[in-house]
């Protein structure tokens, strides 16, 4: 690892500053971005589920239906999140959800499933990029003794998305409204929804640290007195603590070859195998519970009701993560809740009587969020600046890919083998995903990001 000097930098003036409405703000805007994207990607299983009928779709018509947003969002992930280290977060974040709402409308009028599906993965590009740029931006703009619950607090915000896509499965799916199949207003919601949010985060500064590690001072200095000056105004305060020094990061560009260089390879691969084996746990749950319903021999009305219950765990479980992100040591959260996540699909998966189902259902997607919050904050903390979008938008597109994969494979095994054979697969799935943080994860919480990054 290089030898880095010390100085006061942007980053250490960032860490030193009191919580003002910017930061609250951040909550507010980034929560109702994740809103829509998680909407989205929970919306495939659903629309699995309903498109099933409307197309006569078997095993690997439900597969494309639940996987071609999933491709989009790799491509977009991977690509955009190294464009970011390079145009600034800011642009990004205004790119991808413009990219998304076009698509998403598009996708509402669709005359035909192939259509459907080319619009589907379109629109994925431009949601690919959400979450990391989410993890990444808040990384950066927010102190560090507040990055993990401000984070968690954003997602809590999105994740009510997911019951959201359930509970308008249920009332929207099965009915038509003005003449219009109820299963198109699905697309119509998210896509004006994005298009409302793109406006709310045209007023989001860009990030000083960014500024900084590009080689642009003069706009580090000036977004930073703008935030220095904000918080001392509305704190009613003379003078902010004085900043620690801080290590400097070498100002050069961003490269994929830097990420396997030296100190960061470790990390890197822990990363790329975490996110290739979280899929299995997390989207694969969310994504194929209506299907696994269905299997079990609920008709689509129960299925789309019962899902709508069990997904209510997505923003409980991301209420709970608030005060405890902070307070623990976030590799290890992602151990312990993974390892619940395995026992309780495993319940989910041999159960048969209904209170059981949603009971189990409703827990693993709660502690399932526990363990995604955990990962969102802790991918966006062990890279450098001048790094991270390339390093998390590649780790991160990896379970776009699988998740797009993923559905070929679970759909036609549960078909064949049943659902307990399916969640016990996914538990050894997890178990290696323990292994592999456990052990070659480094720790993060209540470190400065240039600490964690050397």
């Amino acid at each position: 690892m290089r030898t880095q000097r010390t100085r006061i930098t942007i980053a250490s003036r960032l860490d030193r500053l009191p919580v003002y409405s910017m930061h609250r703000r951040l909550i507010a805007v980034l929560g109702v971005g994740t809103f829509f994207d998680l909407y989205d990607i929970f919306l495939g299983g659903v629309l699995a589920a309903v498109l099933a009928d409307t197309f006569n779709l078997g095993a690997t018509g439900k597969a494309l239906v639940i996987g071609s947003g999933f491709v989009g969002m790799f491509f977009g992930a991977s690509v955009l999140g190294i464009v970011a280290d390079y145009v600034g977060r800011r642009a990004m974040y205004q790119a991808d959800l413009l990219i998304y709402s076009i698509f998403s409308l598009a996708a509402a009028f669709a005359p035909s499933l192939a259509l459907i599906l080319i619009f589907r993965f379109l629109g994925g590009l431009g949601l690919g990029a959400t979450l990391p740029m989410t993890d990444i931006y808040m990384g950066e703009m927010v102190p560090r003794r507040v990055r993990g619950r401000f984070t968690a607090l954003a997602y809590t915000i999105g994740f009510f998305g997911v019951p959201v896509a359930g509970l308008a499965g249920r009332l929207l799916a099965p009915n038509d409204l003005g003449g219009i199949a109820g299963w198109r207003w699905l697309f119509v919601f998210g896509s004006l929804g994005a298009l409302i949010v793109w406006f709310m985060r045209r007023s989001l500064p860009e990030s000083p640290r960014w500024y900084e590690i590009k080689g642009r001072p003069l706009d580090a200095e000036a977004a930073m007195r703008r935030m220095e000056e904000a918080a001392r105004r509305e704190r009613g305060i003379d003078e902010l603590p004085a900043p620690e020094p801080a290590p400097v990061e070498p100002q050069r560009g961003a490269t994929f070859r830097e990420i396997f260089d030296e100190g960061y390879a470790r990390r890197t691969v822990m990363l790329f195998a975490f996110q290739i084996l979280q899929t299995v746990g997390y989207y694969g749950f969310g994504s194929l519970a209506p299907v696994v319903l269905t299997d079990k021999g609920f008709d689509i009305v129960e299925t789309l009701g019962y899902t709508a219950l069990i997904f209510l765990g997505y923003p409980i479980g991301s209420m709970i993560s608030v005060p405890v992100v902070e307070r623990f040591e976030r590799k290890w959260i992602i151990v312990g809740s993974a390892i619940l996540m395995a026992i309780l699909g495993m319940v989910f998966g041999f159960a048969s009587s209904v209170p059981v189902i949603v009971l189990s259902g409703f827990l693993l997607t709660a502690v399932s969020n526990l363990f995604s919050n955990a990962f969102h904050i802790y991918q966006a903390e062990i890279f450098p600046t001048r790094m991270r979008g390339t390093a998390v938008g590649t780790a991160y597109s990896l379970s776009r890919l699988t998740s797009a994969v993923l559905p070929f494979v679970a759909v036609p095994f549960l078909a064949a083998y049943g659902p307990a054979a399916t969640f016990i697969g996914s538990a050894v799935i997890l178990g290696i995903l323990c292994l592999d943080v456990g052990i070659l994860g480094p720790r993060s919480t209540g470190r400065t990001l240039e600490k964690i990054a050397r």
